[in-house]
């Protein structure tokens, strides 16, 4: 081994610059005068002797100490690492931007630019100084001078093409999902899915974007709001733009439009801000406003459906330390605003009500607060009032409940489902050798459909009975101290819960339908008294089809004014007259038996065993015919006919005649007036959104031209030719009605 090399006096300078950046950032921490937003710590003081020589700067001359927030979540989108190589590349264009004096990996030195944070002067949602918009559009004016080959290298897979605007935007909505959704998804995305949010929204919003007009590219700040841009003392400039750690390479739209959103003007201040923009931008650069009454609210959507991540784990992350009222109520407010905001570019289909979001919240927020050293006891933060009327079960102890609520607040994404009324997540409880469901009911869920008969009752009659139906089977029975009632199912997925269950959504296999016909023909011998005690008073003449009619006409005449209004546009009967026509049919009296009422596909799980399916969502269980429920399955379901032979020949082979009598003629009967209940039911979703996010629900109203044609012809109605079905969709769909206009220049 050789004699060590002898350290050089450059050496040990840079030993001592480095001594003198540490002890100088540790003093900011001490000392400074602290400010910063969600990402940054800013610390503000004057340059020590060392430090001063160190970046080259009088000792005495403010700066500010800007440190990485280690806590902070990743919710935003980054082209470039470093803020350094951003200010270093536009400080010719942009002077007076602060620069950069030193940095490290999580911290850095800037100069300091003397004035007051514009949120100091002009809160958020004040009206700002028509002076003030104009020098904030001058700002962006100079920012389209900067071009690509200043900037540093963008990243892997940036538009080639420096004016494709469609591709920008594109790319926007891939790196909010990769940098902010994805990231997160592990802790947040349960709590996501309960709020409705879909896992691929984000790129399906991509998928969606239309195409847009050429814009040449240039520098974009993209967090332009109150807090980063300072009011000079001076007033030359008026305004300087600080805080660039989220630059980047694109459209100048997206600068317009998160500006517009981040700045939180008053709405009549959107259009003086736009004229402004384009004023300022018809000097330095023209083509960068091509398209813009079109293309600008494309990202304006676009700044409204990514900041639902951010807002939503903020607010969440906010109650981590507090669930005091007060805390809660602030989440809340916020994560509703943020969902409100993002339903119409993200295409959900229903936003909770505040009542729900609280709800989830404390739940999610609630269960964690239990897993943290010292925390408090879910049993207070998610305590539980048992439901008398479902007993302890012999295989789910009262005391494993607390557990499972415990659980339903960490479930991952792939753990909750959401359908038209439920909110279902699984879960492992200690102790418990298999996945169980905790069931909720969606509170703000208006359904048209309503059930007759209590979902724990039937499942629990059906496991007294021993009878070869597989259905879940209700564990408990209870309410949350919000008073937010919700049951414990076994879960009939996956052994593991991990694999979301299988349903047959493009019709049944042979097997399939066979396994099907015999657990319907096994309800039979169910004791629906046990559950409707009013049906052993039916006089057996046909009382059911005649119940069936009524209650169809009742929901008819129910539907909202703007629904009614378009059926007869399409030229659907209202209420009496529909009553009249339904009055006209008559089926045979058949033996009445409990019947599941529902049985589209995704109540409908796959199954390994020879039963092939278990049958779930028992909520719109009722008594009546049992040729009624095979047959609004192959209405609700894709039925080859080949399958429908099949399944109509097993079940009037496996019954006796008191179930099946005449069946060959009545089929028809119900198919028909189930064809009617579509035409009612799918309009009154188009118009008001309901549902939408469902499969089911989705599959249906996408087909609506035939079933509206095939409505009117068994009713015996002419077709209108001038009714279009897809009018409907130019109606407001519940949240989505809201949509924000915003004010352009004339002539534009």
């Amino acid at each position: 081994m050789g004699t060590p090399p002898v350290p050089t006096r450059a050496f040990w300078e840079l030993c001592a610059a480095d001594d003198a950046y540490d002890e100088f950032v540790g003093q900011a921490k001490q000392l400074g005068v602290m400010s910063g937003g969600h990402h940054n710590r800013n610390y503000v003081l004057p340059l020590t002797e060392a430090m001063g020589r160190r970046v080259g700067r009088e000792p005495g001359t403010n700066v500010i100490v800007r440190i990485r927030r280690p806590e902070a979540l990743p919710v935003v989108i980054r082209t470039w690492e470093h803020e350094m190589e951003v200010l270093a590349a536009i400080g010719r264009v942009l002077p007076e931007v602060p620069k950069c004096l030193a940095q490290r990996s999580d911290s850095a030195v800037h100069s300091y630019v003397e004035g007051v944070p514009l949120s100091k002067v002009c809160a958020n949602g004040k009206p700002v100084d028509s002076m003030v918009i104009g020098a904030l559009a001058g700002l962006f004016a100079q920012m389209s001078q900067v071009r690509r080959e200043a900037l540093p290298p963008l990243p892997e897979g940036w538009p080639s093409n420096d004016k494709d605007s469609q591709a920008f935007l594109r790319t926007l909505a891939h790196l909010a999902d990769r940098q902010i959704r994805q990231p997160n998804w592990s802790a947040f995305g349960g709590l996501f899915a309960a709020l409705g949010i879909p896992e691929d929204a984000l790129p399906r919003l991509a998928e969606r974007v239309s195409s847009m007009a050429r814009r040449p590219y240039s520098l974009l700040h993209t967090d332009l709001h109150r807090d980063n841009v300072i009011v000079t003392h001076r007033g030359d400039p008026p305004l300087i733009s600080v805080d660039w750690e989220l630059a980047t390479y694109g459209d100048p739209l997206h600068d317009l439009a998160t500006h517009l959103v981040r700045m939180q003007y008053p709405e009549f201040q959107w259009g003086e801000v736009i004229e402004a923009w384009y004023a300022a931008i018809q000097v330095t650069r023209p083509m960068a406003a091509n398209g813009l009454a079109r293309d600008l609210p494309h990202y304006v959507a676009f700044e409204r459906a990514q900041s639902v991540y951010p807002d939503v784990m903020r607010a969440a992350r906010s109650l981590e330390h507090s669930l005091d009222q007060q805390s809660l109520d602030q989440a809340t407010a916020s994560v509703s605003r943020a969902l409100s905001a993002a339903a119409e570019p993200l295409r959900l289909t229903r936003v909770p009500d505040e009542a729900e979001v609280e709800r989830v919240l404390l739940r999610w927020q609630a269960s964690r607060h239990d897993r943290r050293p010292g925390g408090r006891r879910a049993a207070t933060a998610l305590g539980w009032k048992p439901n008398e009327r479902v007993p302890e079960h012999p295989d789910f102890p009262r005391s494993a409940v607390v557990d499972a609520l415990i659980a339903e607040g960490t479930a991952s994404a792939g753990r909750v489902f959401k359908g038209t009324a439920h909110l279902n997540s699984v879960v492992r409880v200690p102790g418990i050798g298999f996945p169980v469901m905790v069931r909720r009911k969606v509170a703000s869920v208006c359904r048209r459909e309503r059930g007759y008969l209590s979902e724990h009752a039937v499942l629990r009659v059906i496991e007294r009975s021993g009878v070869a139906v597989t259905a879940p089977r209700v564990l408990a029975l209870g309410e949350s101290h919000t008073r937010d009632p919700f049951a414990i199912h076994t879960y009939v997925g996956s052994i593991d819960g991990d694999q979301p269950p299988s349903h047959p959504v493009n019709g049944l296999l042979p097997h399939e339908a066979d396994g099907l016909v015999d657990q319907l023909c096994a309800l039979t011998e169910v004791d629906y008294v046990s559950v409707d005690p009013t049906a052993m008073y039916w006089d057996r003449g046909g009382y059911f089809y005649e119940w069936l009619s009524e209650q169809l006409v009742r929901l008819v005449a129910g539907l909202p004014k703007e629904s009614q209004r378009l059926a007869r546009v399409f030229g659907l009967p209202d209420a009496y007259r529909l009553g009249e026509i339904l009055s006209r049919h008559r089926v045979t009296p058949r033996e009445p038996a409990l019947l599941h009422g529902d049985l589209n596909p995704w109540n409908l799980v796959r199954r390994s065993d020879e039963l092939a399916l278990t049958i779930i969502d028992w909520e719109m269980a009722l008594v009546g015919d049992p040729l009624y429920d095979l047959v609004r399955h192959m209405h609700l379901t894709p039925t080859r006919p080949g399958i429908r032979d099949r399944m109509f020949r097993r079940w009037a082979k496996r019954l006796p005649k008191t179930h099946t009598k005449d069946w060959e003629r009545d089929w028809q009967v119900y198919r028909w007036i189930e064809i009617v209940r579509s035409a009612y039911v799918d309009l009154d979703r188009l118009v008001t959104g309901a549902d939408l996010d469902a499969p089911n629900v989705r599959r249906a109203v996408d087909s609506y031209g035939m079933t509206l044609e095939a409505a009117t012809a068994s009713l015996g109605l002419p077709v209108r030719s001038t009714a279009n079905p897809r009018l409907a969709w130019a109606l407001p769909h519940g949240h989505h009605g809201s949509t924000r206009r915003v004010g352009f220049p004339g002539g534009m």
